[in-house]
C-alpha cells in the first residue's frame, strides 16, 4: 500500500476518481492497522502511526473534499520515521542497532558504534527525503510528485539499504578479525 500511495493518488486526481478510491484507501489502512498490532518488533508501532496518518489525511481528503491533503502523506510517513529513528538515538539501543540485532544478535562494540552513526545517516535521509517531498506537494507538478515520492525515493532508499549493510558486513567481518 505504502509503495502504491503515491501512484494510486496520482491515478485519483489526474482522472477525478478519489471519491471511490478514498474510502478503499482508507479501509486498507484500517487493515493494515488491525494486522499489525498482532506484530511485535521495534517497527510496530511504526506502522501503526504510519497507519493512522493515512487514515487521517483519508478522512480530512474525503470530509474537506480537498484531495491535495492526500499529497502529504509521504511528508508525515518521513516526519514519523525521522522521530523514531532519531527518538531512539536517547534510548540504550537505538533502532539501527535493534534492527541490525535481529541478523546479528551477538553484534561487537564496532557494530554498536557503527549503527548509532547510521542512526544518524538515516535521521539525515529523512530530512532530505521529506523536504524534497514537501516541496513536490507545493509545486503543485504531479507528475514530479509522483515520480519523487513513487520512484526516486525508494530508489534512494534501497541504496541507502544495501549499502548501510554492505558496509555494516564489513564492519563485523573486520571487528571480528581483530579480536
Amino acid at each position: 500500500m505504502l509503495l502504491a500511495w503515491p501512484f494510486l493518488i496520482g491515478f485519483g486526481l489526474t482522472h477525478n476518481s478519489l471519491h471511490w478510491l478514498l474510502p478503499l484507501m482508507a479501509l486498507l489502512l484500517v487493515l493494515r492497522l488491525h494486522q499489525v498490532r498482532r506484530n511485535a518488533g521495534p517497527m510496530r508501532y511504526v506502522v501503526q502511526c504510519i497507519a493512522l496518518a493515512g487514515i487521517a489525511l483519508c478522512a480530512a481528503s474525503y470530509l474537506l473534499k480537498a484531495h491535495q491533503w492526500l499529497l502529504l502523506y509521504p511528508v508525515v510517513v518521513n516526519i514519523v520515521m525521522l522521530a523514531v529513528f532519531g527518538g531512539s538515538l536517547w534510548t540504550a539501543m537505538p533502532l539501527v542497532e535493534r534492527l541490525a540485532r535481529l541478523r546479528e544478535p551477538n553484534l561487537p562494540p564496532a557494530g554498536v558504534r557503527y549503527t548509532r552513526k547510521v542512526t544518524l545517516v538515516w535521521c539525515g535521509f529523512f530530512i532530505g527525503n521529506g523536504a524534497i517531498a514537501l516541496f513536490t506537494v507545493f509545486h503543485g507538478d504531479m507528475q514530479l510528485w509522483t515520480l519523487w515520492n513513487g520512484m526516486v525515493s525508494y530508489l534512494l532508499m534501497g541504496t541507502l539499504m544495501a549499502t548501510e549493510w554492505l558496509v555494516r558486513q564489513r564492519v563485523i567481518k573486520k571487528e571480528k578479525h581483530n579480536e
